[in-house]
């Protein structure tokens, strides 16, 4: 394993992401941790076009050939600081074995900075793939939860045992699918997201006013106008209402927005 990266061994299951995807000619193909490049390898035999991104240069000369091919771009270094928006041609769609330590962030980083992809196909763990699917009410209904949500409809297509990968993890794992259904939330709606979820033994509007003093009481009026109570949770919101919510509530600019 390098730099917390674990391998698909398993062909069968490679061939079956690869499937599921529904990647074809007339696709541009962004997959996030090429790894020794199993997987980029099947993706480029369909795909018009591959960018495939690795952080880990020890890999080059497994990954030499594939860079030779005339529909890959091979890109060294971090997924997350990547100019994702730069990419040409445009990416449509994500098939990946994500690595598992920056799955989510880069999940939604992916839905904000590539308005172009219209679904993902992708390895998670089974942790992530639950909190990303989460309904309302649920302990895994969280921010992350509600921020993808908002931009696409998340459907776990099936579990994976960890015999399918070497080093075998101590984790267990998914592949998740997400067809987008609408833009990202703009930037207030996900600092609001945040900022409810904050503090999840408090009631939303006393979160609200932790983050932004003056919040709490047009944040309890806001949630009476929606048919909802003073003192809702935020795990309580669903993702459309979280947009009505914000509608309703001052904005400001913040500090930082990760």
């Amino acid at each position: 394993m390098r730099l917390g990266q674990n391998f698909l061994a398993d062909p069968n299951l490679l061939a079956a992401i690869v499937r599921e995807s529904g990647a074809g000619a007339g696709d541009v193909v962004l997959e996030v941790g090429a790894g020794a490049g199993v997987l980029s390898r099947e993706l480029a035999q369909r795909a018009g076009h591959l960018h495939a991104v690795e952080l880990d240069r020890r890999l080059q000369p497994e990954l030499s050939e594939l860079a030779q091919a005339a529909n890959v771009s091979l890109h060294w270094g971090d997924a997350m600081k990547l100019d994702l928006g730069g990419l040409r041609p445009a990416p449509t769609m994500v098939v990946a074995n994500l690595p598992y330590s920056v799955a989510t962030p880069l999940i939604i980083r992916t839905i904000e900075q590539l308005p172009g992809v219209q679904s993902w196909t992708v390895m998670v763990q089974r942790e992530i793939a639950e909190r990303l699917r989460a309904v309302p009410g649920g302990r895994d209904y969280g921010a992350p939860s509600v921020i993808v949500q908002l931009a696409a409809e998340v459907k776990l297509l099936r579990g994976v045992d960890p015999a399918v990968f070497k080093p075998r993890p101590r984790v267990r794992s998914a592949v998740l699918r997400l067809t987008r259904t609408g833009p990202a939330p703009a930037e207030p709606l996900r600092l609001l997201v945040r900022e409810a979820f904050a503090h999840r033994r408090k009631a939303l509007p006393r979160s609200l006013e932790l983050a932004r003093p003056g919040m709490l009481e047009p944040a309890r009026t806001a949630l009476a106008e929606l048919g909802l109570p003073e003192d809702a949770r935020a795990e309580t919101l669903s993702p459309e209402q979280f947009a009505e919510l914000a509608s309703m509530l001052p904005a400001h600019d913040p500090v930082i927005d990760d």
